[in-house]
């Protein structure tokens, strides 16, 4: 079975720090480009960072989080990772991971609709 299973999430105090994972099963994460994208309540899906399935295809953070989250991938281990440090208030949102084939980064993270897995989402709760 093709899917992305998420861990990681809760709830943490402004200023905190939490991680999130993506498991890819069912296929090599090698041909996809990978990234997170978060909805907040009555809000549209956003790209929060992307990564190009080539490293030329470059690596994306939206303005509000960039020095502050970091993505990074493990292709071995099939694994997606997402370090969210200085969380704010308005980082609140369900949190989900995704993979589109052959992309790059700043493509993957406009274009929420043309991604090819989603995670089951996982909130995030910044609050103090």
């Amino acid at each position: 079975q093709l899917q992305l299973v998420q861990s990681g999430g809760g709830m943490v105090e402004p200023g905190g720090s939490l991680r999130l994972s993506c498991a890819a099963s069912g296929f090599t994460l090698h041909y996809y480009g990978i990234g997170w994208f978060r909805q907040a309540p009555g809000k549209e899906r956003e790209g929060v960072s992307c990564i190009g399935t080539r490293s030329s295809n470059g690596t994306y953070y939206a303005g509000s989080v960039a020095g502050r989250f970091t993505i990074s991938r493990d292709i071995v281990k099939s694994m997606v990772y997402l370090q969210m440090d200085n969380l704010k208030t308005e980082d609140t949102g369900v949190y989900y991971c995704a993979a589109r084939r052959f992309t790059t980064a700043q493509a993957m993270c406009a274009g929420p609709t043309g991604n090819d897995f989603w995670g089951q989402g996982t909130q995030v709760t910044v609050s103090s």
